[in-house]
């Protein structure tokens, strides 16, 4: 039975290699201090935090979630440790809440390594604290407690760091929060929960699917700036699984097996519930390697810390034992894993085929079949994610539409990959321009038409080549913009379009926009940047990144962040803003739940194939059928 502590208490643990997990509905950072038995934290390298996530016996999330599962092994926690603190806090510099006072208070549970439940506490009567002290874990008479604290700290992490007695807490705090907004710019944003929608009127027994809620273009073509509302009821349930053959085997895996008003709701539910599958069962198996290697290293240095026992037969022996243990731990956790990645393939291989065009590569035969839709997909498939663990095992990225963030298309090296080592910059920067083409074709294809409009800055004319099939097709709104006159004018009718609709939505007058304001979602392609910029395009496009994606308009940016380095640390916000993609493989991107490195691949047309100008050519003709709006 589960132990619900209140501030002050404490129980006794009944294991020492356990995982602590913290529930909160935002992202925040969590980090555990090791202690001394005076409480103090001698120094930085006794803290593990998003930087620096790894201690001994020791490991906690490298970036905020809203969800973390951190691991604790006590017995391989150094002699002089009698406590570990575990802490939370607020990210600073990401946009998110200041204070626990207006977040739902955290939970956090101690289990078993199997998630048997130990203890769990709520902390309540947070208010102005942006950090807190959520539970300790120490040793008293060489048996190990864990204690609730909530001991909170208006003055965030800094002050909690100080209070511990740590000498620089202002350096490391600083530290700390750069490494979570950097991990917060190259992560994965997880998805909504799954939508629900009001009950059935009375003699019709389908429900009705409510429109997911958007901040742009709606299948109507108008701008939704109503509220969503509000949820009575739960989805449909997935359709039952296909039951095992013979007992032990797994279930069959079934196409759509999530929860979801339509099947392609339910398909994206399906290609998140693998992701997160994928993440967390390799973060198991890779903390039991972990394990494994520790306890070996323990035990072999337990044998050659002994002169009488460090020589001969029987340290041979010993050394032996040891390798056999670590062997038999290593393969008890390469079976599990493997179970697992076997359902995950199996699941794969009948999820790829049944994705639609939104969701689906450019080889999928549905692109064969493509018709114009007439209302928005959920999500875009930007590419795929793979882990070293499994490589031909890829999971779909998918991003919620309409986009709630701009795009980066890195053309620079970034030495993540031999793939990306191999190519020169003009090559990096021919497929980052054709990479970005192919992002924007498969927007335009899977909205309806007219929902969206592309703006393209080319101020040197470096893409003209990659952009021939959305300026031959008809797909952009305005012929490709060169020149610092041409960047000017595209910057300048973006950001009126940005601050006249933030003004009607405030004065909720959204009717009295002039009648040149397009209302579709709008997505400016940078290429070459800074190339014709100076100081107050620049700010811009700052801007437009700030504030466009809440009004329907993104960026792409189509650069090498080197070539910008001019402007200096002016641009970092803009950077972060971005979600960064890559023209070749690249383990840059990590995962919202226990941040692995996941190798990203672009979504790119298969050489030799034309399927990109057909699809875009039956958008062309769509329009000129329907005209420029539906």
């Amino acid at each position: 039975m589960t132990a619900e502590l209140v501030r002050g208490q404490n129980h006794p643990l009944p294991e020492t290699r356990l995982e602590i997990r913290v529930t909160v509905n935002q992202p925040i950072l969590a980090g555990a201090t090791l202690n001394d038995e005076q409480g103090r934290l001698r120094e930085a390298g006794w803290i593990a935090h998003p930087a620096s996530p790894t201690l001994p016996g020791l490991e906690v999330s490298k970036q905020a979630a809203a969800q973390h599962r951190l691991a604790v092994d006590l017995d391989a926690l150094p002699d002089v440790v009698h406590r570990v603190n575990v802490l939370l806090a607020l990210p600073t510099g990401v946009g998110g809440p200041t204070r626990f006072g207006v977040v739902a208070a955290p939970f956090v549970a101690v289990t078993g390594l199997d998630g048997t439940p130990h203890v769990s506490y709520t902390i309540t009567d947070l208010s102005s604290e942006s950090a807190v002290v959520a539970i300790e874990l120490y040793r008293r008479q060489g048996a190990w407690k864990v204690r609730a604290v909530g001991q909170g700290y208006q003055g965030g992490l800094e002050a909690m760091l100080r209070d511990q007695g740590l000498p620089g807490a202002g350096e490391l705090a600083t530290e700390i929060n750069d490494a979570v907004a950097q991990g917060v710019a190259r992560s994965v944003a997880t998805p909504p929960p799954p939508r629900t929608a009001p009950s059935p009127s009375a003699g019709d027994s389908t429900p009705t699917p409510e429109p997911a809620p958007t901040s742009g273009a709606t299948a109507g073509g108008g701008i939704n700036y109503q509220h969503p509302r509000r949820q009575t009821t739960a989805p449909p349930t997935p359709p039952p699984t296909v039951p095992p053959s013979q007992p032990g085997q797994q279930p069959t895996p079934v196409a759509g097996d999530a929860s979801g008003w339509s099947m392609n709701e339910r398909l994206y539910n399906q290609v998140w519930g693998m992701f997160e599958d994928y993440a967390r069962s390799a973060a198991a198996f890779r903390s039991a390697v972990d394990f494994a290697d520790s306890r070996q290293e323990q035990e072999i240095d337990r044998v050659l810390s002994d002169p009488s026992t460090r020589v001969g037969p029987a340290a041979d022996a010993a050394r032996e034992q040891a390798r056999a243990r670590h062997g038999q731990l290593v393969d008890q956790a390469r079976a599990a894993f493997d179970r697992d990645l076997a359902q995950l393939v199996a699941e794969s291989e009948v999820v790829e085929p049944a994705l639609p065009p939104a969701f689906a590569r450019w080889d999928n035969p549905c692109w064969h079949a493509y018709q114009v839709p007439m209302e928005t997909p959920m999500a875009l498939r930007l590419g795929d994610l793979s882990l070293p663990e499994k490589a031909g095992l890829r999971i779909p990225m998918l991003v919620r539409l309409p986009l709630s963030r701009g795009l980066w298309v890195d053309s620079g090296p970034s030495g993540g990959s031999v793939e990306a080592a191999l190519v020169d910059s003009d090559e990096l920067r021919r497929l980052a321009a054709h990479t970005a083409t192919a992002l924007a074709a498969r927007l335009v294809a899977v909205y309806p038409v007219g929902d969206v409009s592309l703006h393209v800055i080319d101020a040197a004319g470096s893409a003209s080549a990659a952009l021939a099939p959305l300026v031959d097709n008809g797909a952009l709104a305005h012929p490709p913009a060169s020149g610092p006159a041409g960047v000017s004018e595209v910057l300048e009718r973006l950001t009126r379009r940005v601050d006249l609709v933030q003004m009607a939505v405030r004065s909720r007058a959204t009717e009295a926009l002039p009648p040149d304001v397009d209302p579709a979602e709008q997505l400016l392609i940078v290429h070459d940047f800074p190339h014709g910029f100076d100081d107050r395009a620049v700010t811009q496009l700052r801007y437009l990144a700030d504030e466009g994606p809440s009004v329907g308009v993104n960026l792409m940016m189509v650069a090498n962040r080197e070539d910008a380095s001019g402007f200096g640390p002016l641009l970092d916000p803009l950077w972060r803003s971005l979600l960064r993609v890559t023209p070749v493989p690249d383990d840059h991107l990590a995962d919202p739940w226990v941040g692995h490195a996941w190798t990203y691949e672009p979504a790119v047309v298969p050489s030799g194939s034309q399927v990109l100008q057909q699809v875009l050519a039956q958008v062309a003709s769509a329009r000129r059928s329907y005209g420029p709006r539906l």
